[in-house]
Parts: structure tokens; C-alpha cells; sequence
């Protein structure tokens, strides 16, 4: 059985725990805010020169990269494939339509 000051404690360090992960979070929206406003600048040259949206050559070194990276930080491989894979996809969504708009 758990004394109530066991359950005190473990509650302190969920909060201190759980505070890291909030500042882990409002990072990642800020890493990610300013990713997209370089590949915001990659759409608007592709868009320039007529270049496609899309560049598998480079996605698929992407893909291979961060997945090295993810094994190497001890991070499943496949969870950083899916990740990145949603972001490529929002990037070459707006890559499409920065294209269309710029038509």
C-alpha cells in the first residue's frame, strides 16, 4: 500500500515532469512555425522558376536521414518516418498552392 505522503511526492514529480513535456511542446510549435517558414521561402523559388512542389529524390534522403537520427537518439524509426511524412505532406500542400496562386 502507498502512503498518502508516497502519492504526494509521485504527484510533485508528475507536475515537474509533466511541466517539461509543456516546454518540450511550446518548442517543437516554435521549431516547427520556423520550418515552415523556410520551406514557405522554398515554395515561393519553386513557384518562381516552375520547379514541382515536390522533390521525392529529396524526401526519400529525408526520410533516410531522420530515420538514422531517430535510431541514433534511441527514438522508433518508424514513429519519426510518420512524423516527418505528415510534415512533407503539409509542406508540398502549401507548395501546390503557393504554385497555383502565383499562376
Amino acid at each position: 500500500m502507498v502512503s498518502a505522503a508516497q502519492q504526494q511526492q509521485a504527484l510533485e514529480e508528475l507536475g515537474r515532469i509533466r511541466k517539461s513535456i509543456d516546454n518540450i511542446d511550446s518548442a517543437l510549435i516554435w521549431i516547427l512555425a520556423e520550418r515552415f517558414r523556410c520551406t514557405q521561402q522554398v515554395g515561393e523559388l519553386k513557384a518562381a522558376n516552375e520547379l514541382p512542389a515536390s522533390d521525392p529524390a529529396r524526401e526519400q534522403q529525408q526520410v533516410a536521414r531522420l530515420r538514422q537520427l531517430a535510431h541514433d537518439a534511441d527514438l522508433d524509426p518508424e514513429f519519426a518516418e510518420k512524423f516527418l511524412g505528415f510534415i512533407i505532406a503539409e509542406v508540398i500542400r502549401h507548395h501546390e498552392r503557393i504554385a497555383a496562386e502565383s499562376n
